[in-house]
């Protein structure tokens, strides 16, 4: 019988924790998620899930979920942009949902789904990917893994929406690709 090798290894054991703390994820902040899709119903008009193409593992595309933290229909005007730290399209709610991090709780169902980890490098939308593989060398390696909803660059780095800011990421996404463990993980969870 062949055996795993320590890379697929510390996929599979991934997969199977990301799975239960998903499933965890869900039914403790289910009460939570109530509350917050409440709000976003009574603030403003439009849906309460926001659902968003991304990018996951080998340029899979999947539909990432969140609350919607901005107005209905925010990008009609302007396409794919990166939001913004003061961006007027975001609703009062929108940014107590954000300043908490209760938008991306939604998320949970990625992971349970299989689409995400709990830890991996952040999925970006395919407009994104586009541009940065085509001026940032190896940037396509990101998909080498499963996105997560928090990871090694997010607890290093600043919310930043650059073309620098994005390769700074990619350094610390690429470090993190390279030494998946288990530790690792649960380290960047503890963070």
């Amino acid at each position: 019988s062949s055996q795993l090798g320590p890379r697929a290894h510390a996929l599979a054991t991934q997969n199977f924790y990301s799975f239960v703390i998903g499933m965890i994820g869900l039914i403790l902040s289910a009460p939570l998620m109530l509350g917050a899709a409440i709000a976003v119903r009574l603030s403003s008009p439009g849906p309460v899930l926001y659902r968003q193409r991304r990018v996951g593992l080998n340029g899979h595309i999947f539909t990432l979920y969140k609350f919607r933290s901005m107005y209905a229909d925010a990008e009609a005007r302007t396409g794919a942009v990166w939001a913004k730290v003061d961006d007027p399209r975001i609703t009062g709610v929108g940014k107590w949902l954000r300043k908490l991090r209760l938008d991306e709780l939604p998320q949970f169902w990625n992971v349970v789904k299989g689409d995400m980890s709990i830890v991996g490098p952040r999925p970006e939308r395919p407009e994104f990917v586009e541009l940065l593989a085509s001026q940032i060398p190896y940037y396509r390696q990101r998909l080498a893994v499963k996105p997560g909803i928090t990871g090694w660059a997010q607890i290093n780095h600043k919310y930043g929406d650059t073309e620098l800011d994005a390769l700074i990421k990619l350094e610390y996404d690429l470090y993190y690709i390279k030494n998946l463990a288990a530790s690792l993980d649960f380290y960047i969870i503890f963070h």
